[in-house]
């Protein structure tokens, strides 16, 4: 789709998350046994035929240019277009490298929107678990005849959020900053289709006004200047992961099968490892858990994430844990309401408890 460029905000630090992002964004965080929450943005925009996207990074990348590499799992390794990371640049030498909102980060890259031909943008985050069908929201948009278009939720979201609020037609007529639970309105899920030259219009006013905030600053500018903002409402399951709670309760949906088919009612692409089948012992036992391949499990997993390449010996017993790539959970362990990030390693005879509303979390190549 030509016309139509995306732009994947992967920059934003996330404090409440803590060590989960203490060496890679929340974009990069891995989900659901075998995905990025990244892949979820990326897929929707392969899926409408947006091949042309840029991903927006601000520190701690590494992992996500490992995951992403060429772009090619989701055919957008172009000669022309394609898939572009987008570190730091275009700030002024005073900066200290951290984006103070998400019109300056656009602001920084406003080179390469503008040297794109694509009359319309598509701005989407890098940590929202979504599949959003985008194709039909450029058919709103675009029947709609609007400036822009605010892609919207049909429930209410974790944490707090922005609301819209609409007219009969579905046309924006306010913007209710820094919401908490039910209210009037339409949730926003902070992407939205711009026609790209007032797009760039509002960037030059931000940048000449010194602010920073797409909320409070850009659209709330735009609104009261009379501009024309419609809204699709995205039906089916969104959330944003923007804490170590919300990244253990949005996980743990996964395990509901209804839930599982609204994200999944579309391709999710990702990067493939050709790992062999996980091995279940002849004593093991596995009650509503999603395993990754390469695993091999020999104790007692229930209600649990286990990634690619873990190893549970005998007599361990883990509940309600996300367990990631290459941990080592030794015989006779006991885990509740874990997350164990990648590599970590568990002593025989370990036992560490958490809580649902207070998971305990174990950094990366921890040894227990």
């Amino acid at each position: 789709m030509r016309n139509y460029q995306g732009i994947i905000f992967a920059y934003r630090e996330e404090p409440e998350l803590r060590e989960l992002t203490a060496n890679r964004t929340a974009a990069s965080l891995p989900f659901c046994g075998r995905y990025r929450l990244i892949d979820f943005p990326l897929s929707s925009l392969r899926n409408a035929g947006v091949l042309d996207v840029g991903v927006i990074m601000q520190r701690d990348y590494q992992s996500l240019l490992d995951h992403i590499g060429s772009g090619k799992a989701w055919d957008m390794a172009l000669r022309s277009g394609g898939l572009r990371m987008l570190p730091p640049f275009g700030l002024p030498q005073y900066h200290n490298g951290n984006y103070n909102g998400t019109m300056e980060a656009l602001n920084a890259v406003g080179a390469y929107l503008r040297d794109n031909s694509a009359e319309n943008v598509i701005m989407m985050l890098g940590n929202t678990a979504a599949n959003v069908d985008l194709s039909a929201a450029i058919r709103r948009y675009e029947e709609s005849g609007a400036e822009a278009l605010a892609i919207c939720m049909d429930h209410i979201p974790m944490g707090v959020h922005h609301r819209y609020l609409t007219d009969g037609e579905g046309f924006v007529t306010g913007l209710s900053l820094y919401r908490h639970g039910e209210g009037e309105g339409f949730p926003s899920m902070e992407a939205y289709i711009f026609r790209k030259d007032v797009l760039l219009n509002l960037m030059d006013l931000c940048r000449a006004n010194n602010q920073y905030l797409f909320h409070r600053d850009a659209i709330t500018r735009f609104l009261n200047d009379g501009g024309r903002m419609a809204v699709y409402v995205h039906e089916g399951y969104a959330n944003s992961v923007r804490s170590v709670e919300e990244y253990y309760d949005i996980s743990r949906d996964m395990l509901k099968p209804e839930i599982r088919h609204q994200l999944f009612c579309r391709p999710v692409r990702a990067k493939t490892h050709e790992d062999v089948s996980t091995y279940y012992g002849e004593n093991s036992r596995s009650v509503n858990s999603l395993v990754g391949d390469n695993c091999i499990i020999e104790g007692d997993v229930e209600n649990c994430i286990i990634f690619s390449g873990v190893h549970v010996a005998a007599g361990a017993r883990l509940r309600d844990c996300i367990i990631m790539k290459g941990c080592e959970v030794g015989a006779g362990v006991e885990l509740n309401c874990v997350i164990a990030d990648k590599a970590c390693k568990f002593s025989p005879g370990s036992v560490l408890v958490g809580s649902p509303k207070l998971p305990t979390v174990v950094p990366k190549g921890t040894e227990i």
